[in-house]
């Protein structure tokens, strides 16, 4: 386990995503779009979503778009630069207010909340990952690097060395990677989060990319998690128009222990959120639970008729956090401050006592 505790500071900005939206590395006219598609994160992918063909051009976009991205007219920061593709269509020029979440803060030009930007990198123990290691460490960093075909805790190492400055999201998608998550999620404190590869593992187990199927695989990587006290994000589902299939597959992953959902076209980002998003219910139950636990000062305490201690104490602590309330300290401790809700939502209010 690495003895280094300093998390690079895009490691914040993913700690309460429910989804994350890919874009094509080599569309650069999409950037825009997906930015503004409200997704909690966007991951602009140089990997799977480019043609062998088109890496070196890809590459060159998001290297463009990342130098870009807190330059707007006349060199005011907090604006997001996207490349204009040749024939001016679609996405292009320079969007300012709803920009990324960069360097320079957690609000664009005129305080408007900024998208967290992921860049997915090819295997950096390939040629491909090697030049796009090269050419993305010399840009202003994204919040996080994806890192594809992470087998051990050293792969993530060396995605430190090569690609410092910014979060990691380790994708668990080889056997090898799953036998070593756990070793993966607490090899480096720029992991900020897990991210499970079901599609690539699938083909390597020669099984179907179906629930039963990698059920198994899937409790592994939440496991591998929360040993390392960051989330696991969930592969995506291929089918982006029928949403009943969607939604039954974000409830399990959610049951399962997952905190989102990777999302392959914007119609599928308003149901990951509102599955991965805690009801009122479950809001208020938690409110009161951590009020309880306050109001005994740690202590086990009857609640309703049911035993309150830690273990649910922590668990109500959670949905809070994925609620972005902030939850009543324990007895004695100062209140910490309030986290900022995701892009596009409104401050929640402050916590009311229990009643």
């Amino acid at each position: 386990m690495t003895h280094r505790t300093v998390r690079p500071p895009g490691h914040d900005a993913l700690a309460a995503c429910r989804s994350i939206l890919f874009v094509p590395g080599d569309r650069p006219d999409r950037y825009g779009k997906a930015l503004a598609a409200g997704a909690d994160a966007v991951c602009i992918d140089l990997e799977d979503a480019v043609a062998p063909a088109g890496k070196a051009e890809a590459r060159g976009a998001v290297a463009g778009f990342l130098r870009g991205r807190l330059r707007g007219p006349g060199g005011r920061a907090g604006a997001e630069a996207v490349p204009i593709p040749p024939d001016g269509s679609g996405g292009g020029g320079v969007r300012s207010g709803g920009g990324v979440r960069g360097g320079g803060g957690a609000h664009g030009a005129g305080g408007a909340p900024r998208v967290p930007v992921v860049v997915r990198v090819n295997d950096l123990a390939g040629s491909e990952g090697a030049r796009d290691a090269a050419t993305l460490s010399a840009c202003p960093p994204p919040e996080a690097f994806m890192t594809p075909k992470v087998r051990t805790a050293a792969d993530v190492r060396l995605a430190a060395r090569r690609l410092p400055a910014a979060a990691l999201l380790p994708l668990i998608e080889t056997a090898r990677g799953l036998e070593h998550a756990g070793r993966i999620a607490v090899a480096s404190p720029a992991v900020a989060a897990l991210v499970f590869g079901g599609f690539d593992l699938a083909i390597e187990l020669g099984a179907e990319p179906c629930w039963e199927a990698l059920l198994l695989a899937r409790s592994r990587v939440v496991h591998a998690s929360a040993l390392g006290g960051v989330p696991a994000i969930d592969m995506p589902s291929r089918d982006f128009r029928e949403m009943s299939g969607l939604r039954e597959e974000a409830a399990r992953a959610r049951r399962l222990g997952f905190a989102g959902k990777a999302a392959i076209h914007p119609a599928q980002i308003p149901v990951i959120h509102e599955v991965f998003a805690p009801s009122a219910d479950e809001v208020r139950r938690a409110r009161a639970i951590v009020e309880a636990d306050r109001a005994a000062g740690g202590a086990a305490v009857a609640l309703k008729g049911r035993m309150v201690d830690r273990p649910v104490v922590e668990a109500a602590r959670r949905i809070l956090q994925r609620a972005h309330v902030v939850p009543a300290p324990p007895a004695g401790q100062p209140q910490p401050p309030r986290p900022a809700p995701p892009p596009g939502q409104p401050p929640r209010p402050a916590p009311r006592p229990a009643e």
